[in-house]
Formats: structure tokens, C-alpha cells, sequence
């Protein structure tokens, strides 16, 4: 057998891949690995695709320096700037997502963390949601405690979103308005909340495959199970708004040795994939089975429609994945 079809079967038995088989299969023939890739899938995950949407609740002048984001205030990009959406607004786009099938809506704000007001606010708007719509709702609402974590959980959030972005060993030339130590520290103080946590990273980013590879380790170590895979969309007026974008091969390389990595997880795609020429499908063929549907933030999207019907060509069936 080939050494892809080796950790395949290794995989298959229960057993972890290590970082130097992890970095070695990163090289093997593309074909094979996201074929393999998707093996695991179906054997680990079955044929659930776990669909969600965002809506950015509070967006612009943000106090952090994360070079990929339109949103921070120390850079001159073109993103909207307002303050907390009201709860009116919130509901209706949870009602026009849940019409449409979609299962997870995701309110994400800016900055490094809700205020405790903001966060009262948006626990109204979560208690609304709850009552009124059939749907999951998640959140990204920046560094918060394990107390402010409980009150979102009994407000009824289910699930909280807080990524990486990439290694700890390259996150300082990331950001340095915090840490990687602040993030980890924040997954933990969720899941002491008794939330799940979805956390994952941003490729494209001047980041190594060594780097690339030690974030799905860590997320493996924090018993992360929905892992988003953002593509760099170089936004002018950042300082990676001239890097260059990666390649659909690149992004099925990527995902189908996460599959590799964390075999259970739901591998989302989630930002920048509507720069891929097919939209993501050849990724969905090679490991991934999640996706961020609808607008994505400050970059454009794809609609929900299209996404479905493409999930039914594949023969994917939409699901609340790892619960």
C-alpha cells in the first residue's frame, strides 16, 4: 500500500496521525490524498453536511491589528462601521435563514470583546431568536469569561465561535493586540461553560505547511469538532491585502490532511470560498463536509439556494454535525 492508503487505514483503527506523518502525506499526490480524505469523511462523519450562516451584528472600528481584517481600525480598508445591530434586524435574518433551511445562525461582532452592556443586549436578542425561530444560534463575540460564556449559554446559545487563525509559533506576526495564550484561554473558559466551541484559521497568510498543520494539532488537543477553513480574500487597504490568493488545489490539499488530522470534526469552509472557481465543490469531494453559507462578513458570498442544491448533487443530507 501507499503511505497515504497506510494512514488511511491508520485512521480507520482509531489512531492519531502524528505531525511527521501529518507533514509527509502534506506531499503525497493530490489525487489520492483527497480521495482518501474522503473515505474518512464517510466512514467518520457519515453523509451529514452541517450548513450555518453569519450575520455581522456589530461591525467596523475594531481596536484590534489582525492583518487580514477589513474591520480594524488600524488600517484604511473599506468595511462598514455600526454599532450593535438591534434585535429586531437579528430575528428577522435568523427567520430568513431558518425559512431557507439553513440550521446555525452565527452572530458575530467586531472588536476584542461585547462590553457587559453589549453582552445583556445580545442575550435578549439570543432569548428572542429562541422563541420565535426554529434555529441553532452561535456566536463570535470576541476574548470573553467563563461567566459572561454561562450567560450566553443560558440565554440559549449552544455554540461558541473563537478561531485560531494559525499556528501559536506564527500568530505574533498575525496580530499583537493579543495573543494566541488570550485565544486559547478564552476556548477553555467555553467549554468550563459546558459550550462547544468552533474554532479554526485563515490560510494564505504568509503561514508555513509546518504552520498550517500545527493549528489542526492544537485544535485536535482542545477537542475542537468544528474546525473552519478560511481563504485569505486579499482586502486593499490591509497588510495582506497584495498577497497572493491560493489555488483551488492548495484549499483540497489543505482540508483533505485535516481530514486526516481530525477525522470526526466538521471541516467548514467558511471564508473566501467564494473565490474558488467551483465554489468549494472540489473541496467537498476531498474532506470537507461544513460550510459557511450566505454573505461572509465583509466579503461576498454565494446564496443559500445554490448552496443546497449543490449539497444535494453531491449527495450530502443538511444536519446539525457534532452536537
Amino acid at each position: 500500500m501507499t503511505f497515504t492508503e497506510d494512514l488511511k487505514q491508520k485512521v480507520f483503527d482509531g489512531e492519531d496521525v502524528s505531525k511527521e506523518e501529518a507533514l509527509k502525506l502534506y506531499s503525497e499526490p493530490l489525487s489520492e490524498l483527497c480521495s482518501a480524505a474522503d473515505e474518512i469523511r464517510r466512514h467518520c462523519c457519515g453523509e451529514g453536511f452541517d450548513i450555518c450562516t453569519i450575520i455581522n451584528g456589530k461591525s467596523g472600528k475594531c481596536s484590534e491589528d489582525c492583518k487580514f481584517c477589513a474591520q480594524s481600525a488600524h488600517y484604511h480598508a473599506e468595511a462598514d462601521e455600526y454599532p450593535l445591530m438591534d434585535t429586531e434586524e437579528i430575528v428577522r435574518q435568523a427567520k430568513y435563514n431558518a425559512d431557507r433551511g439553513v440550521l446555525r445562525y452565527s452572530i458575530v461582532t467586531s472588536g476584542k470583546r461585547l462590553s457587559d452592556d453589549e453582552l445583556e443586549r445580545m442575550c435578549g436578542a439570543i432569548r428572542a431568536i429562541r422563541e420565535s425561530v426554529d434555529i441553532e444560534v452561535c456566536v463570535s463575540f470576541g476574548l470573553l469569561n467563563e461567566n459572561q460564556y454561562r450567560k450566553l449559554k443560558a440565554a440559549g446559545v449552544h455554540r461558541v465561535h473563537n478561531n485560531l487563525e494559525t499556528s501559536e509559533k506564527n500568530f505574533p506576526n498575525v496580530c499583537t493586540t493579543h495573543t494566541f495564550a488570550d485565544k486559547i484561554a478564552a476556548i477553555q473558559a467555553a467549554q468550563r461553560a459546558g459550550m462547544n466551541v468552533c474554532s479554526g484559521g485563515i490560510m494564505g497568510i504568509g503561514e508555513s505547511i509546518e504552520d498550517r498543520i500545527d493549528m489542526a494539532l492544537t485544535l485536535r488537543r482542545l477537542g475542537i469538532r468544528s474546525v473552519p477553513v478560511n481563504m485569505l480574500n486579499p482586502i486593499q487597504g490591509t497588510p495582506y491585502g497584495k498577497n497572493d490568493k491560493l489555488t483551488n488545489d492548495e484549499m483540497r490539499r489543505i482540508v483533505a490532511v485535516y481530514r486526516f488530522i481530525l477525522p470526526k470534526a466538521s471541516i467548514r469552509l467558511a471564508g473566501g470560498r467564494g473565490l474558488m472557481e467551483d465554489k468549494g465543490k472540489s473541496c467537498f469531494q476531498s474532506g470537507a463536509n461544513a460550510a459557511i453559507s450566505g454573505d461572509m462578513l465583509t466579503t461576498a458570498g454565494y446564496s443559500i439556494e445554490t448552496d443546497m442544491a449543490l449539497l444535494a448533487d453531491l449527495g450530502y443530507k443538511t444536519e446539525l454535525c457534532n452536537e
